[in-house]
């Protein structure tokens, strides 16, 4: 048995209780190791600029961090229940490659602020990337909401057929819903940019820390300044994390719903492309939706990881606590799940045409009750509500063009004017910042 960082004595611990503490962490740590990587070489470079590493110690180190990285990178790199976590796996690498000069590197730190610095660096790397790929399915909305915007759709009201929409107005109100549910992501993110390393157990350390260093040297905006609270935020930043996601994910949850609603046979308002459509193993003629279904079912799974985070923090004093272990499951599940969602959503949505004729034979002549009892009381001057009470009777001498009354429908964010302008200016100015920017 290998020995722990921190075993003390002769006694090895109980082989049950290893495989129980332990948990899934070598697989949740393997995620997270590049990112300890870097927190370890920012540390190591803060240890030699206080003088507690020499310059020959500190580029002994840095060349050691970045062979693990490499093998790392080229999946050579091995985490065992015996390492317990990527903390250990690093310390012993650099032990057998420096000597000891390896036993070094923990000088200063300990596994709570080695664990938030790399969580915190995985959640920033995970939102922008989530951000990227969001902004690129809003730019794909707003190119599908303008190729068919004139394109008639029934909208709903308690499931029932309720005035007329447009297959435009319908992914317009999806990428708005994205827009936004981005910008609560840029606050969550600008929220945790805040670089934890320094804290050690929560309690400070008899050295001088260069811990501003260290924050430029990872890229965070900020130090987090109280070393307790570093160490009592984990549990509020991975929950602040995935709210932003769980936003995404309900925007995603309600385009898959409508769609697999619109594309059902009964509806028949869009086709799908085979390659996006699974089939049963019994009934021939099936084409299920299933990449729409895991993506609504996704949202579950997000809101209940977020939670188990929430109820896992509730009930701690401050301080590190190992209870919080359980969490990084659920985070780095979730920040997955929402970038795949997202992936298979823009794939999906390049498959997808509206079947104009379909749609024009289910909508209701009643759908445009509504627009004839306005119609009355503007041209007529009939108080509105006594133009309600009559507009369905006028029905079967009304005469009603569906692309007209798309037309016609001239207020802001109607079906008639769906400023589509705005959004391409909002998705330009969300992604003025970015290198890539979407495409719109």
């Amino acid at each position: 048995m290998t020995e722990k960082l921190w075993h003390k004595s002769s006694t090895h611990l109980n082989p049950l209780i290893e495989r129980y503490t332990v948990g899934d962490d070598t697989a949740n740590d393997s995620v997270l190791m590049p990112y300890d990587i870097a927190a370890s070489s920012a540390h190591v470079k803060g240890l030699a600029r206080i003088g507690v590493l020499t310059e020959e110690e500190k580029e002994s180190l840095l060349s050691g961090l970045a062979a693990l990285k490499t093998e790392w990178e080229a999946g050579k790199g091995v985490m065992t229940q015996d390492d317990e976590d990527c903390h250990t796996v690093i310390e012993r690498y650099l032990v057998a490659a420096c000597g000891d000069t390896g036993k070094k590197v923990h000088t200063g730190r300990s596994r709570n602020d080695q664990v938030l610095v790399a969580l915190r660096l995985y959640m920033k790397d995970m939102l922008v990337r989530i951000r990227k790929e969001a902004g690129i399915l809003t730019a794909d909305l707003l190119s599908f909401a303008d190729r068919y915007r004139a394109v008639p759709l029934p909208g709903y009201s308690h499931t029932q057929q309720a005035m007329l929409s447009s297959v435009g107005h319908y992914f317009c109100s999806y990428l708005e819903a994205l827009l936004d549910d981005i910008e609560f992501l840029d606050g969550v993110t600008i929220h945790i940019d805040k670089n934890p390393l320094g804290s050690v157990a929560g309690f400070g350390i008899a050295l001088p820390l260069d811990r501003s260093g260290t924050t430029r040297e990872l890229g965070f905006s900020r130090t987090q300044v109280n070393s307790l609270y570093c160490q009592t935020s984990r549990r509020k930043f991975e929950a602040a994390t995935l709210e932003a996601l769980s936003q995404i994910m309900q925007t995603l949850a309600t385009m898959a719903n409508d769609l697999i609603l619109f594309t059902s046979r009964e509806f028949d308002f869009f086709s799908v492309d085979e390659s996006c459509v699974t089939g049963s193993s019994i009934m021939p003629q099936k084409r299920n939706m299933d990449v729409l279904e895991i993506v609504r079912g996704s949202l579950s799974l997000v809101r209940g990881n977020q939670m188990m985070i929430a109820t896992i923090g509730s009930q701690l004093i401050s301080g590190y606590h190992r209870d919080v272990q359980l969490t990084k499951k659920p985070l780095i599940e979730s920040c997955v799940r929402t970038l795949q969602s997202i992936e298979v959503m823009r794939e999906f949505m390049r498959h997808v045409v509206p079947n104009e004729e379909s749609i024009k034979e289910k909508i209701m002549k009643d759908i445009f009750s509504a627009d004839i009892a306005t119609t009355l009381a503007v041209k007529e001057g009939m108080p509105f509500r006594d133009a309600y009470r009559i507009a369905c009777d006028r029905l079967a001498e009304a005469t009603v063009d569906p692309q007209e009354n798309i037309r016609s429908k001239i207020s802001e964010g109607a079906p008639g004017n769906l400023m589509l302008e705005q959004y391409e200016r909002r998705i330009k100015t969300l992604y003025s910042i970015s290198s890539e920017k979407p495409s719109c």
